[in-house]
């Protein structure tokens, strides 16, 4: 036991390698990333400012989006700034101490942003399926609570993962192929040192419980949701629901796609870079996509936006 604390601390700092590549391919993945990156800012901040000053937004299915956008705001900020900082930098090296609050962010963030999807499907779920108990239920008081729940649950539920890897014995490998301080790499850095099967299990069981449990709630919840769209007569009523209901569930599959090949079975071994291009995906162009989706297929957002730019 004294032998694997004192290896704990070889490690003072890790390498993101992030995109090796030649310099003119790094200048110009650097510009596709630093524009996305912008815009997802503007877009997501769009969304936010039109649900905060349009009267007509102040519903619950609004005011979780608009937290879902500034969710998304934090989530690109948690790992995009230290990427594009490490395009310029020679030793692209991040502290141990730096490396592992990144994790406990991104996994944070990430986690906030599945029970907020589950949230959102609730929401849908209660306005569609039970119309007339919607206004008493989802009342401005239950949604704020449901809001706090997303946000604190979201923060304490990946507390015990993180500090089981700040245990872990990195006793000499710091080189992390990957843009950012993940699950994944950290746990084959520690392995190669001595097996961890007990935090691998942990971390796994946990990420597949998350990720399963909110995609399974979310399928249910739109599932019973277009039962009832088929049933309704009117055939406005009905592609208003389908819109609805059908930019959320993109927003769900282009989250869900890339996250499960990725934390499902942390540390397996996937194919190399593999890990590396689906986080990217989920972490960067997923929230860059969600302000799209949410504003071209919603016509009241739309209207609030046009609103907003006029004022500007």
């Amino acid at each position: 036991m004294s032998k694997v604390r004192n290896i704990s601390h070889v490690v003072s700092e890790f390498i993101l390698l992030g995109f090796p590549c030649r310099w003119e391919i790094e200048i110009f993945l650097f510009s596709i990333f630093f524009i996305t990156y912008i815009l997802t800012l503007l877009g997501n901040m769009a969304i936010v400012c039109a649900v905060r000053w349009d009267r007509q937004l102040r519903t619950p299915m609004y005011v979780l989006l608009a937290n879902f956008s500034f969710l998304e705001i934090c989530y690109v900020n948690s790992d995009v700034p230290n990427m594009l900082a490490n395009f310029f930098s020679q030793t692209k090296t991040i502290s141990f101490a730096r490396c592992l609050l990144q994790l406990y962010f991104f996994f944070s963030l990430g986690t906030t942003e599945c029970l907020f999807l589950s949230i959102m499907a609730y929401d849908r779920f209660l306005a569609i399926c039970h119309p007339l108990h919607y206004p008493t239920i989802m009342t401005s008081k239950f949604c704020s609570r449901l809001v706090i729940f997303c946000w604190v649950y979201g923060f304490l539920w990946f507390l015990i993962p993180v500090i089981l890897v700040t245990q872990l014995p990195f006793c000499g490998p710091n080189v992390i192929d990957d843009f950012l301080c993940d699950l994944g790499p950290l746990l084959a850095l520690a392995s190669a040192c001595v097996p961890v099967p007990g935090t691998v299990l942990i971390c796994g069981t946990m990420s597949s419980l998350l990720i399963f449990a909110t995609f399974f709630y979310i399928t249910g919840s739109y599932t019973l949701v277009l039962r009832v769209v088929m049933q309704v007569p009117s055939v406005a009523g009905r592609k208003k629901a389908f819109s609805t209901c059908s930019s959320h569930l993109a927003v769900v599959f282009l989250f869900y796609s890339s996250v499960m090949m990725t934390y499902v079975s942390p540390g397996s071994g996937q194919a190399e870079g593999m890990q590396k291009f689906t986080t990217l995906f989920y972490s960067v162009f997923t929230p860059f996509f969600n302000p799209i989706i949410y504003s071209l297929r919603n016509k009241e957002m739309k209207d609030a936006l046009k609103k907003y730019i006029e004022i500007q």
